[in-house]
Formats: C-alpha cells, sequence, structure tokens
C-alpha cells in the first residue's frame, strides 16, 4: 500500500482509527436497537414511535457508512462483524426482552447520550491529541445529529404541562381538612 501523506503521523492516523471504529461499532448497535424497537413497539404510541424510530435509523445508517468511509480515508478498515462491534462499542444490546414503548424510549435516550458523551471526548482527542481537525469537525456533526435524536425522544418521554410562555403552570393548594 502506498504510505498516505495527509499531515498526520501513522501513530496519529491509527489513533483517530480507533475512535472512528469504536463510534462505528456504537453506531451499528444503536441501529439494531432501534430497528427491533421500531418492529416491537405497541400501544398508543405506536405510530409515532415506529416513524419517528423510522427516521433515526435511516439517518443512523447514513452516518454508519460516512464514518467507515472516513475510517477508509485515513487508511485504515472498520470494523465490519457483530463480534467486532459488540467487542468495541460502549452501549449494549438489547437480549431477548420486549420492554414496554416508554421504557424503549428511554434506553434510546440513555444510547444516544453515551454516544454523545464518547463523541465530545473522541473530539477532543482528535483536535488536541491527534491534530486531525477534519474528524474532529466530521465528529462535531454526528454529536449534533445524536442531540438532537436524544431530545427528539426526551421530550416524547417528559410531556408536562406548560403555559403558552413555556413555565409551568401553578398547582392549586387543596386546604388541609377540606
Amino acid at each position: 500500500m502506498r504510505p498516505l501523506n495527509i499531515g498526520l503521523t501513522e501513530e496519529q492516523r491509527q489513533g483517530v482509527i480507533n475512535l472512528l471504529n469504536q463510534d462505528l461499532a456504537d453506531s451499528y448497535l444503536l441501529i439494531v436497537k432501534t430497528k427491533k424497537f421500531h418492529w416491537d413497539v405497541v400501544g398508543p404510541q405506536f405510530r409515532s414511535l415506529h416513524e419517528i424510530w423510522e427516521e433515526q435509523y435511516q439517518q443512523l445508517s447514513e452516518n454508519i457508512d460516512a464514518i467507515a468511509e472516513r475510517v477508509r480515508a485515513l487508511g485504515g478498515y472498520p470494523i465490519g462483524t457483530m463480534e467486532g462491534f459488540l467487542k468495541a462499542g460502549t452501549i449494549k444490546e438489547e437480549g431477548g426482552n420486549v420492554p414496554t414503548a416508554t421504557e424503549m424510549v428511554s434506553r434510546l435516550v440513555d444510547d444516544h447520550e453515551q454516544i454523545i458523551r464518547n463523541l465530545r471526548e473522541h473530539i477532543d482527542r482528535c483536535a488536541e491529541e491527534f491534530h486531525d481537525q477534519g474528524t474532529a469537525d466530521f465528529l462535531t456533526g454526528l454529536m449534533e445529529g445524536h442531540e438532537e435524536a436524544a431530545w427528539m425522544l426526551r421530550s416524547f418521554i417528559e410531556g408536562q404541562a406548560l403555559q403558552a410562555d413555556g413555565s409551568q403552570p401553578q398547582t392549586q393548594k387543596t386546604p388541609v381538612g377540606v
């Protein structure tokens, strides 16, 4: 293979590739979980959750491809097996149970938030430790997408009444003994 001459040392490139492969593994595990919940959800929220999860796993699919291509652009090879994803990932696979719709949403929020925390660390390491601003910028875009996905899901389960101005309504206290 012809050596890459892109302004990063072999050590810097390999460090970034390792981070990207962890992000790839987490994204792949999240797409599997999102797809499974998309198939299994039941109840009054079925339609809305089914649709939002379809949008989210389509976006995850695009992200997965982009991450793998970034690994290749840096001269590495992306993880491509479930065994590799399970070993490198930081989020856990759902094992054989079918939680309630609200629990499904909660678990996906937790996973998106885990990925967001990982991406924040990876962005810093890419920029500061490995001097790869391009990958730091790429990961920032991915992080923003996960922040939006987590917000959408969190909003689904945090349903609390608000006034038109965004404030919480005042509750009337019932006098004791009434």
